[in-house]
């Protein structure tokens, strides 16, 4: 029993140091990339999709953060730019919906191309489903919020 348990504990640190080799230099590069305003400037080439889904121009680079490098490695940059931007729980919940579909596609579509997988039709389905899941979770939103107000 104190075998398995070592073996655990022993095998949780290495996950551990492997996601702080990731995350750490992403944060770092992030906070550069922030001061140089290229954060502003991705924010901005995907404020068209974001107003689509009724979202705030700022939650555009934590959804890209999300479809590049996934949940697991992006969760840490998703949780500081939404404190940092003070993003409305509505515009969190709606990138959450979207990255339910559509996180670490890269990766995934890269994975199944190995298998096999057209590449361009897995990743195509991936966001257009992601797209179409979010544009709707947007309007159902908004439709509570109305009904809400008008109580």
């Amino acid at each position: 029993m104190l075998e398995v348990l070592k073996e655990a504990a022993v095998g949780s640190l290495l996950s551990v140091k492997q996601i702080a080799v990731i995350v750490i230099p992403i944060m770092i590069a992030m906070e550069f990339l922030k001061d140089l305003g290229v954060l502003d400037r991705i924010a901005g080439f995907f404020s068209p999709l974001v107003r689509v889904f009724g979202m705030r121009k700022e939650s555009g680079f934590p959804l890209v953060i999300g479809i590049i490098i996934g949940l697991s490695y992006g969760a840490g940059v998703i949780f500081r730019t939404a404190r940092e931007n003070r993003l409305p729980r509505r515009d969190l919940y709606l990138i959450t919906y979207f990255l339910v579909a559509a996180h670490a596609v890269f990766e995934d579509t890269a994975i199944f191309a190995a298998l096999g997988v057209s590449s361009a039709l897995l990743l195509t389905t991936r966001l257009l489903v992601a797209a179409m899941f979010t544009f709707l979770a947007s309007k159902l939103m908004r439709h509570e919020l109305e009904k809400e107000v008008n109580l």
